[in-house]
């Protein structure tokens, strides 16, 4: 009972960071499984099927707020859910032994990618208004639901940044097209884990668990997105799936690591995700902060007496 209640717990706090960020609720969430000893092919397929009832409702509920483009949604979410097919029979005929470090490996890279895009760059606003192409969607959506599937997250991680990055996109309606076009990822990834597993290792108990908590935190994450900074939540969860994968990794017997140097290259980890974070709330509070200096400038200079 214990177990379940924690999952319920890790499912609103994933939800509500992916809602709210674009990305996390399935590297989150399947970081937890992994980390009590589940299966890598069993626990994405866990937080795959959760997926499908959350995506749903974070759909709706970014719609109900606006913060849905539907052509977005429609040349991303097909060839996410063709990648994401196509990932989750590649994990589940991996054997464990190689499929435990291979996911380290893939979230590891995906928790990087999401601290070093969100703490070092800003948001471009320059090109806001022009079209995003499918010749770049399409394959965007492949990368990232094969990712998807074999990481146990990765459509936001993928997704989210690199349409952010073209700068053609307002924030709020990136995350809110990405949740919802993440609907089709969730049910291609979880038949092809049902034709590679056959349900097997899959506990539905927790898959439930883990979307009771998620529906409760979608539309809170939907109203949300409108209020906080993705630069600085997009260092914090960067952070946290670096530490937990880097701990993985360090930790394999293969590696033979001694407890000291395991300890000292996570302590390395964990100075530079609360360095990560300093420098994003700084730099926030920059930008948020310029335009007023910008405006009080003007009007200085507007009161000014001309002599």
């Amino acid at each position: 009972m214990r177990t379940l209640v924690l999952l319920a717990l890790v499912g609103f706090a994933a939800q509500l960071v992916d809602g709210s960020l674009g990305m996390a609720y399935g590297v989150t969430s399947t970081t937890l499984l992994l980390a009590i000893g589940t299966n890598p092919a069993a626990a994405s397929a866990t937080v795959h099927l959760a997926e499908i009832g959350t995506t749903v409702a974070s759909g709706v509920s970014h719609w109900t707020f606006r913060n849905v483009d539907w052509g977005v949604v429609a040349k991303i979410g097909v060839p996410g859910a063709i990648g994401a097919f196509a990932g989750a029979t590649f994990l589940s005929w991996l054997s464990t032994e190689i499929a435990t470090p291979v996911m380290a490996v893939l979230l590891l890279a995906l928790g990087l990618y999401v601290l070093i895009r969100f703490t070092v760059r800003g948001l471009r606003t320059d090109r806001l208004g022009q079209p995003l192409r499918k010749r770049f969607l399409a394959p965007l959506g492949l990368l990232a639901g094969f990712m998807d599937a074999t990481g146990g997250g990765g459509w936001g991680p993928v997704g989210t940044p690199a349409i952010l990055a073209s700068g053609r996109l307002e924030p709020r309606k990136v995350i809110g097209s990405i949740d919802t076009s993440e609907f089709f990822v969730a049910v291609a990834a979880s038949l092809g884990f049902l034709v590679g597993l056959g349900g097997a290792g899959v506990d539905y108990r927790w898959a439930l668990a883990l979307l009771l908590g998620g529906l409760v935190a979608a539309p809170i994450a939907a109203w949300l997105v409108r209020l906080l900074p993705p630069r600085v939540l997009g260092s914090a969860v960067g952070g946290l799936i670096v530490l937990t994968n880097a701990r993985t990794l360090v930790n394999l017997e293969t590696l033979g690591l001694d407890p000291l140097l395991r300890s000292a290259v996570l302590g390395l980890v964990v100075l530079a995700w609360i360095a990560a974070v300093v420098h994003s709330v700084r730099r926030h509070r920059g930008e948020r902060d310029l335009p007023a200096a910008s405006a009080r400038a003007e009007q200085e200079v507007t009161a000014a007496p001309t002599s």
